[in-house]
């Protein structure tokens, strides 16, 4: 299968002797820029385990289970399984990436509401039960090609509804569930629980009473008709540490007055971008720059006048179509910060900055104020962990850039004090201490896999 390996492994660098994680994309600058000029991440492994000691704090009744859409490099999935988390699959590719990491069958959800056959086919043959529908033409699906599932209602929220009239609604209203309950006991299959979203930019409290009321009214509705629902998914939306406080805030109260510790009902969640967005960092390269001319109206035309100044557009060799794919979704892109140029400190000027495809949809920012650049200068982005790796988007013919992965020797240290290794070991990673010497560049290096 391409780009999986058989037995995946890879090499994890232990930061010693002071080398910081800017040392080390440094350094990897310097070695690209000696030879192919090629995109790369750095990820922080150790910032995974944080985050997931953050969620043990604020979240301790709701267990993880990660959407593997939303970064699916082999150190990602690793390290969070040994962490004890689950895992959402959207296809079938990422069935079989999670299981090649040996991820019990029980703590895989096969997510999206328009499975291919192949898909739940290949679920059935594997023993991955737990499949999510919200309609009957899905529920007929699954009956013919898996009648063991067991099946977590997709249902509607408030929020979902009145988010972009444009956008293509997903779940199913009360009236729905109870049909697709009714439905689902003719046809003989298990329904064992209640999944909905609400939309990571929610601030309503009232959505949030909301849906909690309705999953208690399908757990009703489904205990009438003759089901015991034992899960409760209540989705994603964890972008940031002040994101799950006020989540947290919002939800604790409503699991504690609708779904009480004594109903016995799972509380699981699905955070992403919370575990992944600030461990990843991606470094471009420069490969190619336009200047236009911005007059003082912020027009931007050909011909030099008096007072104009110039608009820079630069092109990476990475792009939407690639490792910017979050750029389709709702997260925002940090501006990039400027590497191992000599005119990094000089004037700022205002900038674009576009993939390698040429199209005019692969525009990964507008704005930005930047020095001028050169071709061959780097820029590294920040928070890059989050729908950038792994994504089936990229429309070139160019790999996917390597993953270099790293954990500072503290805290990996503190990952074995916590007991994560004893429990379940990190079988397929490999420890290689990292440090610089002193002409800068790196002695046993860590090395990449392809994402």
């Amino acid at each position: 299968m391409k780009g999986i390996s058989d037995e995946p492994h890879f090499s994890v660098g232990l930061l010693e002797g002071g080398t910081s994680l800017c040392d080390v994309i440094d350094n990897h600058i310097y070695e690209q820029t000696l030879s192919e000029k090629k995109a790369f991440f750095v990820a922080d492994l150790g910032i995974i385990m944080r985050q997931h000691v953050r969620w043990r704090t604020h979240m301790a009744q709701i267990r993880p289970f990660y959407p593997v859409r939303c970064n699916s490099s082999q150190g990602v999935i690793e390290v969070l399984a040994a962490l004890g988390t689950g895992f959402i699959c959207h296809n079938k590719f990422e069935l079989e990436l999670v299981q090649r990491h040996g991820i019990p069958s029980e703590d895989i959800i096969c997510s999206g509401v328009c499975k291919q056959v192949s898909q739940i086919k290949y679920a059935a043959k594997n023993g991955i039960d737990l499949l999510v529908c919200d309609n009957e033409a899905e529920l007929r699906k699954i009956s013919r090609s898996h009648p063991n599932a067991k099946l977590l209602l997709q249902m509607s929220t408030e929020a979902s509804r009145q988010d972009n009239e444009l956008s293509m609604p997903f779940g199913c209203s009360l009236k729905d569930c109870r049909h697709l309950l009714e439905s689902a006991k003719e046809l003989g299959v298990q329904v064992v629980g209640v999944r909905f979203l609400i939309s990571h930019d929610c601030k309503d409290d009232h959505v949030y009473t909301n849906t909690f009321s309705d999953a208690r009214c399908v757990f009703d509705m489904a205990e009438e008709i003759g089901y015991k629902l034992k899960i409760l998914d209540i989705g994603g939306g964890f972008g940031s540490d002040t994101q799950l406080e006020q989540i947290n805030h919002a939800v604790m109260s409503m699991v504690d007055q609708y779904f009480p510790a004594l109903s016995g009902v799972s509380i699981i969640a699905e955070p992403g971008t919370y575990f992944v967005s600030s461990a990843l960092t991606l470094a471009v390269n420069i490969i190619s720059k336009e200047v236009a001319l911005r007059d003082c109206q912020d027009r931007v035309h050909d011909d030099l006048s008096p007072g104009d100044e110039p608009k820079f557009q630069y092109y990476m060799n990475e792009g939407v179509y690639g490792s910017f794919a979050c750029k389709l979704t709702e997260i925002v892109i940090t501006a990039p910060t400027v590497r191992m140029s000599a005119c990094s400190k000089g004037p700022v000027f205002s900038s674009s900055l576009w993939g390698p495809s040429g199209d005019d949809l692969d525009l990964v920012m507008e704005n930005c104020l930047l020095p001028e650049l050169n071709i061959g200068d780097w820029l590294t982005f920040s928070h890059a962990g989050a729908y950038s790796v792994g994504q089936p988007f990229c429309a070139s013919d160019s790999s996917t850039p390597p993953v270099f992965y790293f954990v500072s020797s503290r805290d990996w240290y503190e990952m074995q004090d916590s007991g994560i290794t004893q429990e379940a070991p990190l079988k397929n990673l490999s420890l290689v201490p990292y440090f610089l010497n002193a002409c800068g560049t790196s002695k046993d290096a860590a090395l990449s896999i392809p994402a």
